[in-house]
């Protein structure tokens, strides 16, 4: 960021776009369209940015309510959306494919090409939006 960039232009959904832009490729579509998701399945969800460091400037895009829901990681091959309480979600439509054996924490690894089902993504938003708020 240069000296004329203002705490405005560092909101979390503004650093969110930001770190799609720089990937310009299938992930930041990726990571895009499940933010829409994330945005239409529970509208007062908040987006932040965590775990910033020098070696990943733009941080981790986080969405919250009532604590964290999931996060958005991405990696050369996949992007890897992990609920910290996935292992209290019910998932009848078999969204999550990566942690199942986890004790707390599920994720979904999409990687290039791989469609989510968005009407199931949607309804693991909201249960874990309603556990938070539990």
């Amino acid at each position: 960021m240069n000296d004329k960039t203002t705490k405005q232009d560092q909101t979390p959904g503004s650093l969110i776009a930001a770190k799609i832009e720089t990937l310009n490729d299938w992930r930041g579509k990726t990571l895009t369209h499940v933010r829409a998701l994330i945005s239409q399945a529970a509208p007062n969800v908040v987006e932040d940015i965590k775990w910033r460091k020098p070696s990943n400037p733009n941080g981790v895009p986080t969405w919250c309510h009532d604590g964290i829901i999931c996060t958005g990681e991405t990696y050369k091959d996949k992007v890897k959306l992990t609920f910290m309480k996935g292992a209290q979600l019910n998932d009848p439509c078999k969204i999550f494919n990566s942690g199942i054996n986890g004790k707390t924490r599920r994720a979904i690894d999409i990687k290039e090409g791989d469609e989510i089902n968005a009407e199931g993504f949607k309804q693991l938003i909201r249960e874990a939006v309603a556990l938070n708020s539990g």
